[in-house]
């Protein structure tokens, strides 16, 4: 059906509890998005909490250590958090192309089945009986027992150990998170277990319901996936998803999210509405194609020399308008434009929010 670029941006932000209603916990907002990019783990804090209804810095890190988010290299290379239940059939579609892509790099750094056999066992013994190490801990006790882990020998041990379905980032340490083993921490009683097609399609309905309205290829770039198995996965949801026509591009969407968006026009205050997003946000890296969102031009200054570092964003009605981050006890905001006073005022309201959750 036929469908505008506003109403592709407004499905957007309700998908992405950025507008309508927000989630009541960081693990609800995790399991709404399925995966939320991690590797700047402050960012992603930030990232869960400013979906829910009270943004908490002390929420966020409660549901980590309670268990109730986890995170990992689930696709892409790339830390997400996401929820325990679902981490092991989220690997079982993405690891044997993951792990065949690094065959070379392994080579490379001399890194054979022994090395990973070896350094598994050592980490089972070290974390078995619920005990946790945080990533220098893991690295000497590989050292010491004779595993080199310089020139990211070590990187790619933590990463096949976690890839296979041996171990997690779970409880917080000091500012990070520490490695456990993933069957103690979130045990498989209450895993979710999917058929190969279920899961696929598993994957592409969640990515949906917190990220639609996507085209096929986001969500194959999402999840490094293949365009068959997407295609297969769209013919398995069948009328559990629908397809929005915007300047002639088809866009996937969920029929739960179509039909909210009908039943709830967008009010003045979502229009006006300014959210300060964090580094590495889903709402702009969560696609292939981010031109709905932000102009070619200005791509640059979220993401300097496109270097793959994502500076914080400024959003407004769906778009991209413009970069900040902290500076001291203060947000320092740069609009990509001129802004008027109303503008203005609504970005120190979203700074006043942030520095709230921060401080």
């Amino acid at each position: 059906m036929p469908a505008s670029r506003a109403d592709l941006l407004r499905m957007r932000r309700l998908a992405h509890a950025i507008d309508g209603d927000r989630e009541p916990d960081p693990a609800a907002v995790t399991r709404r998005l399925l995966a939320v990019q991690a590797q700047d783990f402050a960012a992603a804090c930030w990232a869960l909490a400013l979906r829910t209804l009270t943004p908490s810095r002390e929420a966020v890190l409660a549901d980590l250590d309670a268990g109730r988010i986890v995170r990992s290299w689930p696709m892409r290379g790339t830390l997400h958090f996401v929820p325990p239940e679902d981490l092991r059939w989220m690997l079982a579609v993405t690891t044997e192309r993951m792990l065949a892509g690094l065959t070379r790099r392994h080579r490379e750094l001399e890194l054979g089945a022994p090395d990973f056999s070896r350094a598994r066992d050592l980490l089972t013994d070290a974390l078995s009986g619920g005990r946790a190490l945080g990533r220098a801990d893991v690295m000497e006790l590989w050292e010491n027992a004779g595993i080199p882990t310089g020139g990211e020998r070590g990187y790619h041990l933590l990463y096949y150990l976690a890839q296979t379905g041996l171990i997690c980032w779970g409880p917080t340490h000091r500012t990070q998170q520490a490695v456990v083993l993933l069957d103690e921490w979130a045990p498989r009683s209450r895993a979710r277990e999917l058929a190969p097609d279920e899961a696929v399609a598993e994957y592409l309905r969640r990515y949906l319901q917190g990220h639609g309205p996507a085209t096929l290829k986001d969500f194959v770039w999402w999840t490094k996936g293949t365009v068959a198995g997407a295609r297969a996965a769209v013919a398995v949801l069948g009328d559990a998803i629908r397809t929005l026509d915007v300047d002639g591009v088809p866009y996937l969407v969920t029929a739960e999210l179509a039909e909210e968006a009908a039943a709830r026009p967008a009010t003045r205050a979502e229009r006006d509405a300014v959210r300060l997003l964090p580094a590495f946000d889903e709402y702009l890296l969560g696609y292939q194609d981010r031109a709905p969102v932000i102009d070619e031009r200005d791509f640059e200054r979220v993401v300097p020399g496109k270097n793959g570092v994502f500076s914080p964003i400024i959003v407004v009605n769906g778009r991209v308008a413009g970069t900040w981050r902290r500076s001291g006890d203060q947000v320092d905001a740069r609009p990509f434009e001129a802004t008027s006073p109303t503008r203005t005022a609504a970005v120190a309201r979203a700074a006043a929010s942030y520095a709230r959750y921060a401080d």
